[in-house]
């Protein structure tokens, strides 16, 4: 499959994904002459008559607007979408979690898929309280913590 990652997708999370996507055709937009600032209205239908199957983008309000949705819809090209609402290195992880773990699952589905699919990926949490477990050893030592400490 043609994949197409909007510009608004980081181009860190590009190098991993050709890192470790090796069966598909990923590009950024950024890397097309001429691409960079297509509206979205007329992004899906130029990436329908260039060949791309599958645009991955981090806009989640593409689908409330009727001309963009209109757009995608005509155009036929799946639609990935993942969510990215966190600044800086917890943002980009987040990110780079989110596609690298959801987009293998959701390209092999979009393979088989007969139609136009629409997939969200599931973001991951990265608040420390989500993905942190911290243990004070001298409240609640762990088996076979010295007590001499």
């Amino acid at each position: 499959m043609r994949l197409l990652l909007d510009e608004n997708v980081p181009k860190p999370l590009y190098r991993v994904l050709t890192t470790f996507i090796l069966n598909h055709d990923i590009v950024h937009l950024l890397d097309l002459e001429g691409w960079s600032g297509t509206r979205d209205e007329t992004l899906y239908p130029r990436a329908a008559a260039d060949g791309f199957d599958v645009i991955l983008t981090n806009d989640g309000r593409q689908m409330q607007r009727p001309r963009e949705v209109a757009a995608i819809a005509a155009s036929g090209v799946h639609r990935v979408e993942y969510p990215h609402r966190h600044p800086g290195l917890a943002g980009m992880g987040v990110a780079i979690a989110t596609v690298t773990a959801g987009l293998p699952g959701a390209l092999a589905i979009l393979e088989e898929s007969e139609g136009q699919r629409l997939i969200t990926l599931r973001g991951v949490d990265p608040t420390a309280a989500s993905r942190l477990r911290l243990i004070d050893p001298a409240k609640s030592p762990p088996r076979f913590w010295p007590s001499t400490l």
